[in-house]
């Protein structure tokens, strides 16, 4: 079973998003700020990484440049989840280290069609 790292401090938005990616057959794993995202990660070795961006402790951020820079957690994909859709939002999370960026409120469907290429799996037509 694909582990999924959901890092996101909005309990709603999280039990939302774990309720429906576990019924698409994801086993996932929660952290609620970036530092315990860095915690959970490192421990847990999930198969994918969604990061909210706007989190306290430590924002998404931060939390994923240190997670690229870490070889134990450097090749496990993060997907940045954002309520910012501004202009060079999506450049700014590239270059934090992100593999892919989508906003919210999330499209599940185009998450995970984006899921699915970075795990390898081909996206539903």
């Amino acid at each position: 079973m694909v582990k999924i790292l959901l890092v996101e401090d909005n309990e709603m938005n999280r039990d939302m998003l774990s309720r429906r990616l576990e019924r698409k057959g994801y086993e996932v794993i929660h952290a609620v700020d970036g530092g315990q995202g860095l915690t959970v990660a490192g421990v847990e070795q999930p198969d994918l990484i969604l990061m909210d961006m706007s989190l306290p402790v430590l924002d998404g951020w931060e939390a994923t440049r240190r997670l690229k820079s870490n070889p134990a957690t450097r090749k496990i994909p993060v997907i940045a989840l954002t309520a910012h859709a501004m202009s060079g939002d999506r450049e700014k999370a590239l270059e934090a280290g992100c593999d892919d960026y989508d906003t919210k409120p999330i499209e599940l469907p185009r998450l995970l069609d984006k899921m699915r290429l970075l795990l390898g799996k081909k996206p539903t037509a």
